[in-house]
């Protein structure tokens, strides 16, 4: 293992691993007190090499790694690797390519929604992993050698398991399967929240037009101090709070400084005027620029039926798989199809179709039935003549 301190043993780093088909990559970063991630630790595993490599380091600049991030001969693996990802696009303007995701493979090979790193090089590897090191404060220096040796371990085991995913994907004839979900990673929007769409990942229950508007505008605001700042949106504001706001709408100081959730100190000082201000401006805005609420997606009550069976559809041909249901088709997918056979559902193309999608079309059409087999205690599916 080595310990890259300098630009100059990162570049000796980066030489030799233009020799290696895949690395594998780990980040360790802490984002608690900032907006944005401070990088803290770079882990790189490869069958022949492993290094960290230390961003904290006055002696080093990171070109080389992103370099490497670009180099398009060379894999690059991660394990649920949107946080890692958004730091490096966020730090060199590039997202790293071409990708592997061993939590998004290992979905396709049967192991569940979401599977933990550790949990997979148990099943895998039949190994556990020390997490003694897992909460540490990875910006102090120096680190400790069970520090280091936490850290690594978070790469070089994923080298088995990268090469354990792709050969059975690959015999499986399932690599295209999680191709689309790989792509998507691809997309700078992933990696960026606009303030004005930032209230769109705030959980609500409203459907009322004004209020979103003044969700819009407070989110809006919310974020973009937070990022002026660098602090946390939510050590600005909850989320909860920023509802309460929008239902009170007070129109002083002092009437926010009662919202539920709101502190008083912050209501009365600085922050509370920038609030005042956000939500005078928020009632000023005409209608036609008001947020359209989203409409809830429903269906006829004769469709209610076919419905539930496309989802016992969904359910069996996800069991027979060994996959997660949502693999296959979202409820919206499936919600627009039962009301519109000729609509142009994800689940009617590529592998989605050979499994699901053309059985999906006969059961709409009554061609097929679904039938439980008590000896073999499974699901058959019975063609009907019409």
């Amino acid at each position: 293992m080595q310990f890259i301190e300098t630009t100059a043993d990162l570049n000796n780093l980066y030489n030799s691993l233009l020799s290696q088909e895949f690395i594998c990559i780990d980040l360790e970063f802490l984002r608690e007190h900032s907006y944005f991630a401070k990088l803290c630790l770079i882990q790189i595993a490869s069958p022949d090499i492993s290094a960290i490599i230390d961003p904290l380091s006055p002696e080093l600049n990171l070109q080389s790694f992103f370099d490497l991030m670009q180099n398009s001969a060379i894999t690059k693996v991660f394990h649920s690797g949107r946080q890692d990802l958004e730091i490096i696009y966020h730090l060199s303007g590039k997202i790293p390519f071409p990708l592997f995701d061993t939590q998004i493979a290992a979905q396709a090979a049967g192991f569940g929604e979401a599977i933990s790193y550790e949990n997979l090089v148990n099943h895998i590897l039949h190994i556990s992993l020390d997490k003694s090191s897992r909460l540490s404060d990875w910006s102090k220096r120096p680190l400790s050698q069970s520090q280091q040796k936490y850290a690594l371990s978070d790469v070089t085991h994923m080298v088995a398991i990268y090469q354990y995913l792709k050969s059975w994907l690959t015999d499986h004839n399932r690599l295209s399967w999680i191709q689309e979900e790989l792509d998507a990673l691809q997309s700078p929007s992933l990696y960026v929240t606009l303030p004005q769409d930032a209230w769109k990942r705030i959980r609500h229950r409203s459907h009322n037009a004004f209020f979103l508007t003044v969700l819009r505008e407070l989110a809006a605001w919310r974020e973009q101090r937070s990022i002026d700042k660098d602090t946390p949106r939510q050590s600005l504001l909850k989320d909860d709070v920023l509802l309460n706001i929008c239902a009170a709408m007070p129109c002083s100081k002092q009437e926010l400084a009662s919202v539920r959730g709101m502190r008083s100190d912050l209501a009365l000082g600085k922050l509370g005027d920038e609030i005042i201000a956000v939500l005078d401006a928020a009632k000023k805005i005409d209608k036609a620029s008001y947020v359209v609420p989203p409409r809830p997606q429903e269906i006829p009550n004769t469709d209610t039926s076919l419905l539930e069976l496309l989802k016992l559809l969904q359910k069996i041909v996800a069991r027979e798989q060994k996959i997660i249901p949502h693999m296959l088709a979202d409820d919206d997918e499936l919600k627009y199809f039962c009301h519109n056979h000729d609509y142009d559902a994800s689940f009617l193309h590529g592998w989605r179709y050979e499994i699901f999608g053309y059985l999906a079309q006969k059961i709409c059409r009554g061609q097929t039935a679904i039938a439980y087999n008590p000896d073999t205690k499974l699901f058959d599916f019975i063609t009907i003549s019409k």
